[in-house]
């Protein structure tokens, strides 16, 4: 079933059960159908929308835009979520991609575009469309990446994609009905999006806070509605820290799951976070938007574990294949791919035969590197694009990072290629520091990098910066500091 067809199930079997939270009103499954029943019928005749219509969504966590990407869905159209804060250029290279037959939502850095409000697809109607199942091959959704080392792409995902996502990710994480999650990621992103569909196709109840900016606010919504599991990245983690201290524990007799996007996270937080909550059900995934969650590891059970990415997730195959497409053998590094119902069904607007290309045998080429351990567990080194060449060898930025910020006074870094200026070596390691103590030197970064890593990985020089730049999920953007 599509997760349109879950969320209709659980109206019929459980209609008084609440689906939304908002400070203002409580919806239950009953209401959620009927509303998203009424978007789509309000998008078909106000916008004349056909199967396979694009709509872009300037997603935010308003609880009126949840009834629009369902009712979209269900009136047999395309969703292209983005983010509210998108650049003009972005956007336009988005709407000239797509074609949209509207845009809805509050577009804050984009000029002279007519949007429409989220709340236009609750106009009263007369006579409600009743609801057609879509194929579960027809497009759902397109997201376009944000791009860490080029141009976004458009990334088409199927029903049948988003539905195996779902299943994979609630098969690990064991969501039920009885769950109450605080929803504080951007919807316009995989994660959060996920997040949405995981929690509804369950049946569980969504508690719609918008954002971690406001902690009083986050933990007074934790406690009103005993909610029992939130997603975050590990930025919001650092966030949340920062603001809290060790506060988050006073929940641990409630919160029986967290859901921490795969950006770096440092060993330290992962241990706090286990002492802190020490029965909850700490889960950390890796993926990408073409094949969200593709992995996942658990703190508490898979401690010995912390520094990997996990294993391959529920009904999800992962194997490593070097240049030519074979699969290499277990601790032999290459390319992290990966097989599922739940990978992308095509890129937008990209021909199937270059498409094609992005695969080994069925198995989907994340442009990850790294290797898999007698265990099965998946050892990232960097992307492939972002590997470092010192004369011949191969340098991982991960690496690098990983050990520099172990070093006091260092709160944030990452590492690039640089030329060689002697043209000797090929390329370099260059890197770039986050740090407010003035009396950490260059040479003394040096001296404790040195007993750690081999002479050619170590830092040819060091620049400091204000900040990393980094994706809304918290990846690097690499590009950025060449």
């Amino acid at each position: 079933m599509t997760i349109e067809e879950q969320i209709c199930q659980n109206a019929i079997r459980h209609p008084a059960s609440i689906a939304l939270i908002t400070p203002e009103e409580q919806v239950t499954y009953a209401q959620l159908w009927e509303r998203c029943l009424l978007a789509a019928t309000n998008v078909r005749r106000k916008y004349g929308l056909q199967k396979g219509d694009r709509i872009i969504l300037a997603a935010s966590a308003n609880i009126d835009f949840i009834y629009a990407y369902f009712g979209i869905h269900m009136a047999g159209g395309v969703c292209a979520p983005i983010d509210p804060d998108t650049n003009e250029t972005r956007f336009e290279l988005i709407k000239n991609s797509t074609k949209p037959v509207c845009t809805m939502g509050v577009l804050h850095k984009v000029a002279g575009t007519q949007t429409a409000p989220f709340s236009e697809v609750l106009t009263p109607c007369d006579k409600i469309d009743p609801y057609q199942t879509p194929d579960p091959e027809q497009i759902a959704d397109i997201l376009f990446t944000t791009g860490t080392t080029g141009a976004p792409k458009g990334v088409a995902l199927n029903h049948k994609n988003l539905t195996a996502a779902a299943l994979n990710i609630n098969t690990f994480i064991k969501n039920t009905a009885e769950d109450v999650e605080l929803l504080a990621l951007p919807v316009s992103h995989s994660f959060g999006l996920g997040r949405v569909r995981c929690v509804l196709s369950k049946g569980g109840s969504l508690v719609l806070l918008g954002s971690f900016a406001n902690m009083k606010k986050f933990f007074e919504q934790m406690e009103r509605f005993h909610c029992t599991g939130f997603g975050m990245v590990p930025a919001s983690w650092a966030y949340i820290k920062k603001m809290s201290g060790r506060k988050i524990g006073e929940f641990a007799g409630q919160l029986r799951y967290i859901e921490i996007g795969s950006s770096f996270m440092p060993i330290p937080d992962k241990e706090l976070l286990c002492e802190l909550l020490p029965d909850t059900r700490i889960c950390m995934h890796y993926g990408l938007t073409e094949a969200s969650r593709s992995a996942f590891m658990e703190f508490h059970s898979e401690h010995d574990y912390l520094n990997t990415a996990g294993k391959a997730s529920p009904n999800v195959e992962v194997k490593i294949f070097d240049t030519e497409g074979n699969v290499l053998p277990t601790g032999a590094e290459g390319e992290v791919c990966v097989k599922g119902e739940h990978v992308t069904c095509s890129y937008w607007n990209e021909t199937p035969e270059r498409f094609a290309k992005d695969f080994y045998d069925g198995y989907f080429r994340t442009g990850d590197c790294g290797y898999l351990d007698a265990e099965g567990y998946i050892h990232l080194k960097s992307r492939i694009k972002e590997m470092i060449n010192v004369g011949g060898k191969k340098v991982s930025p991960m690496e690098v990072e990983d050990i520099l910020n172990t070093i006091p006074g260092i709160e944030d870094c990452a590492c690039v290629a640089m030329p060689d200026p002697e043209g000797v070596m090929g390329e370099l390691v260059k890197a770039f520091i986050v740090s407010k103590d003035g009396s950490l030197t260059d040479a003394a970064i040096i001296e404790a990098l040195r007993p750690k890593l081999e002479a050619y990985k170590l830092p040819a020089r060091i620049e400091r910066i204000d900040a990393i730049p980094k994706t809304a999920s918290g990846k690097v953007q690499r590009l950025k500091l060449k």
